[in-house]
């Protein structure tokens, strides 16, 4: 029993967090070639590309502002991918949600925006439509077809110029700019003035973009990309310790405890993301993945889903690998959420 839990430990590690293959050869006495193979392919796989354009048919693009401290990123899935949405912020600022959901006429999404900005930053996700209609690509609408183009923002207004914001002109520049290379990383893009761990009389911490991905033998791919712009701190699940927050003379602070008896700016927070997977899902599965990917969030910062967050999680499936469960899927989405989150912040 020992020894499974520890090939888990090692494949699951290895794929999410980035531990050196040294490992391996530390335990590789330890077990068979078969499964020290297995463990070697994933490694392999996972090390060209561990973000989400490792799945076919995505590719994200970053338009950054360095000198006001904002931007936009832009998940393109130009052929379309069956998509849903759980919003669980209560300070959401969003375009497209109620499309997505189950039930509705359309399905599919062609692209997803996430931006700074505060709600103004929604005027980026005409540069996507833009882009995608010279594409050709949208819903058949008769003579014409409507780009399908879900947005949520973070607010961080509060950091560099409030004055300037994503527009148009840089969501386009996302598009241009997008590419099936591994995600960049950090403060970049939709997370160039993001912060994390805010509290009366605290310095909150850089926030930033994070990617993670999973692959299973079966061929299977999860991943996420994620902003993050938490009112609370970012906490490493594997070990409990806060990564990235709000610190107080040098150390980090329990902003849960904090936060009990404070007066809060409300509005100035929010992680949004998109969890995509190449399964086969219907709407009403899409929708479930979504919603439980959002325990990842919850496992990696600390508090999360408050009334001052806007936390937003998109799902898309592009469809191409068929036999893996909406539940295999859906505990993925939530472990690769809560390694993004912690890469967005560490990387």
């Amino acid at each position: 029993m020992a020894l499974q839990c520890l090939k888990r430990f090692l494949i699951v590690n290895l794929t999410l967090y980035h531990f050196d293959v040294n490992l391996i050869y530390i335990v590789r006495n330890a077990i068979s070639l078969a499964d020290y193979t297995r463990i070697r392919y994933s490694y392999d796989m996972i090390s060209m590309n561990q973000t989400i354009t490792a799945i076919e048919g995505i590719t994200v693009g970053h338009a950054t502002d360095a000198v006001v401290q904002t931007g936009c990123t832009v998940i393109l899935c130009p052929e379309g991918a069956t998509a849903g949405v759980d919003v669980r912020g209560a300070a959401p600022g969003t375009r497209e949600t109620e499309a997505l959901r189950p039930g509705r006429l359309v399905q599919k999404a062609h692209a997803v925006l996430l931006t700074g900005g505060s709600a103004f930053g929604l005027d980026a996700a005409g540069g996507v439509v833009q882009y995608l209609e010279e594409q050709n690509v949208g819903f058949p609408a008769g003579s014409v077809r409507v780009p399908i183009v879900p947005a949520a923002v973070i607010f961080d207004l509060g950091v560099g110029d409030a004055k300037v914001r994503p527009d148009r002109e840089m969501g386009y520049q996302a598009c241009l700019n997008a590419t099936d290379e591994p995600v960049a990383m950090g403060a970049v893009g939709a997370g160039t003035g993001a912060t994390v761990g805010k509290a009366p009389g605290v310095t909150p911490s850089l926030g930033g973009v994070g990617s993670a991905c999973r692959y299973l033998d079966s061929g299977l791919v999860v991943a996420a990309i994620v902003v993050v712009n938490a009112l609370g701190n970012v906490v490493d699940p594997r070990t409990g310790e806060i990564v990235a927050g709000g610190k107080e003379d040098g150390s980090f602070v329990d902003i849960t405890e904090r936060l009990l008896d404070a007066n809060l700016v409300q509005g100035t927070n929010t992680t949004i993301g998109v969890v995509a997977t190449n399964a086969v899902l219907t709407p009403a599965e899409v929708h479930r993945v979504a919603e439980m990917a959002h325990d990842g969030m919850a496992r990696a910062i600390r508090p999360s889903h408050t009334m001052f967050d806007g936390d937003t999680l998109f799902s898309l499936a592009t469809g191409t690998h068929t036999g893996s469960s909406v539940n295999t899927v859906g505990i993925l989405a939530a472990e690769v959420v809560a390694a993004a989150i912690v890469k967005a912040v560490t990387v």
